[in-house]
């Protein structure tokens, strides 16, 4: 039994070459919901559907974002109501009492549908469109994950970290942003100036993601901060991690970040941006994945490889290293 913690696309990518090493009915995913927004009344989980539409495959992998030759008509449309009603463009932040008001699962990330700031495919939108529907019907965010993995065909079992809302909140020197307004919006250009995760006091890891820190983990090679850090954010959970066997591959070699924010972010909330300043983030991890360049020095056993990630053999070879971690650790 072997637990993934999944966010962005580092451990996404990963997980494509995890079937042949660990056996996906024995596997768990537990999706990072720090980054999720309601956008126009419909709850949209990213790294949750990440890993949904690349189990399904339908994942767009260009981008490692949405579904794969998606239409986007009701996106443009909304820009062309917008522009033609002389309606200002995203992103829309719904004011502070929507926030909070109605539907508990998407507080503190609330935006108008206006001209969204997000582009959301067509065939994107029915399972953001079906997501909420079974929340406002009574399920769980749990509940409707794995309605959804089963209705794409999965083998591994997907769950999100928390059923409560946790929101990543970016203070930049613009002042605090949502992170999808943060990365998507703005491109990340913003400096950054600490991450907050709302609401994180107040949520609780599920029965499931509970059950699955008793396992194996490997945290993949996500964003420390944004990806990782809302789940470490949760009551238990640094505990838990610290009773079981966890192996983290690091995202940088060295200093060098192999692809998104998380060199800025960790800057910014006081970490050195590097394989060490991951090590240091991850106190719980036993054991460490780095790549053959990377001469880092750690007070844990390392197993190195490639650690680049571009097609499934890169994936599965990175995903033995894992085992071979999971092994030396124990």
């Amino acid at each position: 039994m072997v637990t993934f913690l999944a966010g962005g696309t580092g451990t996404p990518k990963l997980l494509d070459g995890a079937a042949g090493v660990f056996a996906p009915e024995s596997t768990t995913v537990v999706g990072n919901t720090g980054d999720d927004v309601e956008l126009g009344g419909h709850l949209v989980c990213p790294d949750v559907d990440t890993v949904l539409f690349h189990g399904g495959g339908v994942l767009d992998t260009e981008r490692w974002w949405g579904i794969a030759d998606d239409t986007t008509e009701t996106h443009a449309e909304l820009s062309r109501l917008a522009d033609a009603a002389g309606l200002e463009g995203g992103p829309r932040y719904l004011d502070d009492e929507a926030q909070t008001a109605g539907r508990d699962i998407a507080r503190w990330r609330r935006f108008s549908g206006v001209a969204e700031f997000m582009e959301i495919g067509d065939r994107d939108r029915a399972v953001h469109l079906t997501r909420t529907s079974l929340l406002d019907e009574g399920h769980t965010l749990t509940e409707v994950t794995r309605t959804l993995a089963e209705a794409f065909g999965l083998d591994v079992d997907v769950v999100p970290m928390s059923d409560d809302p946790v929101a990543t909140i970016v203070h930049t020197e613009d002042g605090p942003l949502h992170f999808q307004e943060y990365w998507v919006a703005e491109r990340g250009a913003p400096a950054v100036e600490d991450v907050e995760f709302r609401g994180a006091d107040a949520a609780a890891p599920t029965d499931a993601v509970r059950e699955a820190l008793r396992d194996d983990v490997v945290v993949g090679p996500s964003n420390p901060v944004t990806s990782i850090g809302p789940m470490l954010a949760l009551d238990g959970v640094r505990e838990a991690l610290a009773e079981t066997t966890v192996v983290a591959v690091s995202p940088f070699v060295e200093d060098r970040v192999f692809s998104g924010p998380a060199a800025d972010l960790m800057r910014g909330t006081g970490r050195e941006p590097s394989t060490a300043g991951v090590a240091d983030a991850y106190p719980f991890a036993d054991a460490f994945v780095l790549d053959d360049d990377d001469g880092t020095a750690l007070d844990r056993p390392v197993v190195r490889t490639d650690t680049r990630i571009g097609d499934t053999a890169d994936a599965a070879r990175v995903a033995r290293a894992c085992r071979e971690a999971l092994e030396v650790a124990r």
